[in-house]
């Protein structure tokens, strides 16, 4: 797609920050804007540009997937991202994530370990003149030493533990924000946040349940064998199923005047829906969960 034939979906970015990111209780400025600035249809396969800002994962190359947006501020939130701050990214992906916190942040480091996608994210991080970003291509596990030590670091894939080197690569007061994920197949993932507190201590807090790819690497996965770096469980085999799916993904329903409702019926009005038999006889509860915490904090509507 040439620039000149490319839509301009401004009005569907902000939609996007209005209703799946502020109304569940993100509200950092700095962040707000860099999300409503970061073109996220550009960081997905061009077939699916029209879903970009669905409130959901898609997949991109290399088996791999661009995380949900909510998750994506979600965690940059949880890792107190500042404007003065060296930041590094474990698991670029398409580089929809560094983008954003190359607007928040000073400078921005990001590692991934599939050449395609390390080779795409530069090239789009030139195209779109995000001149604070750094594309390593390695084991992103053992984290980026010469560059450190870092105010921030977020890594996005699941490991059995936070790699040693990623913690000694953080700064004193510097957060660490990734997922772990217990030894066992369909086990759930928690997402955590690590503070270190000095040379030695560090704190550690569960933000919630959450489900990502496996981190392959030295202090990670093995990329044979337990795991497999393409492997996405079906909800069921995590014990989740449609309903609760769907539950997780709703929205609160804005007052009928309530200027969100509009830009809610908006976000739907030129999209394609199906149907599935058997659904229907849960979506007045479904509905109903949603709509009883349209102020409930972003912790409280944490994917499952």
């Amino acid at each position: 797609m040439t620039e000149a034939t490319r839509v301009d979906r401004a009005k569907e970015r902000d939609t996007m920050v209005d209703v799946q990111i502020a109304r569940r209780g993100i509200g950092g400025a700095r962040l707000l804007r860099a999300l409503r600035s970061v073109p996220r249809e550009r960081f997905v396969p061009e077939a699916l540009a029209e879903l970009a800002y669905e409130d959901s994962p898609l997949p991109i190359d290399a088996g791999q997937t661009i995380s949900q947006p909510f998750i994506v501020a979600a965690m940059i939130e949880a890792a107190e991202v500042g404007a003065s701050d060296s930041v590094l990214e474990v698991g670029a992906g398409s580089g929809y994530a560094a983008a954003v916190l190359g607007l928040v942040a000073a400078q921005v480091r990001t590692i991934e370990r599939h050449d395609e996608l390390a080779s795409g994210a530069r090239s789009r991080f030139e195209n779109l003149g995000y001149n604070n970003i750094e594309v390593r291509l390695g084991d992103g596990s053992a984290g980026w030493p010469e560059a450190a030590p870092f105010d921030a670091i977020l890594v996005a894939a699941a490991g059995p533990e936070v790699p040693a080197p990623l913690k000694s690569q953080l700064a004193i007061g510097g957060r660490l924000v990734m997922p772990l994920d217990a030894s066992r197949e369909g086990a759930p993932q928690h997402l955590v946040k690590i503070v270190r507190t000095s040379e030695s201590a560090y704190d550690q807090q569960v933000l919630g349940a959450v489900s990502f790819v496996p981190l392959i690497g030295q202090h990670g996965w093995a990329e044979v064998g337990q795991r497999s770096a393409t492997r996405h469980a079906p909800a069921e085999s995590r014990g989740h199923g449609l309903v609760d799916m769907i539950a997780a993904a709703a929205q609160a329903r804005p007052d009928f005047d309530d200027p969100a409702f509009g830009r809610c019926v908006d976000r739907f009005a030129d999209r394609r829906s199906t149907g599935a038999q058997g659904v229907g006889a849960g979506v007045g509860s479904l509905e109903q969960r949603a709509s009883d915490q349209p102020g409930a904090a972003w912790r409280d509507l944490w994917p499952k």
